[in-house]
């Protein structure tokens, strides 16, 4: 099965990296760009049973590991 996995900061997180891409875009001549907020996606080749199990251990892994729970939310979607 194919996880995806969308991890993002909580409103209210500074993102000094989002920030200087609005900046950067806007020096580029992109003045309709609002806020930017910096992210990540992973894809991960899960081995399980069925989509529940998988997107479980998925979630298990974001908390452990692939995301800081304190200052970031995550989303997991499952296909396959």
């Amino acid at each position: 099965m194919l996880a995806r996995v969308y991890v993002t900061l909580k409103p209210g997180v500074l993102d000094p990296a989002g920030k200087a891409v609005e900046h950067s875009l806007h020096s580029l001549g992109y003045s309709e760009v609002g806020e930017v907020r910096l992210g990540k996606f992973l894809e991960l080749k899960v081995e399980a049973g069925d989509a529940a199990k998988a997107k479980a251990r998925v979630e298990e892994m974001c908390k452990k590991l692939l995301a800081n729970t304190v200052v970031e939310n995550f989303r997991v979607e499952i296909s396959g």
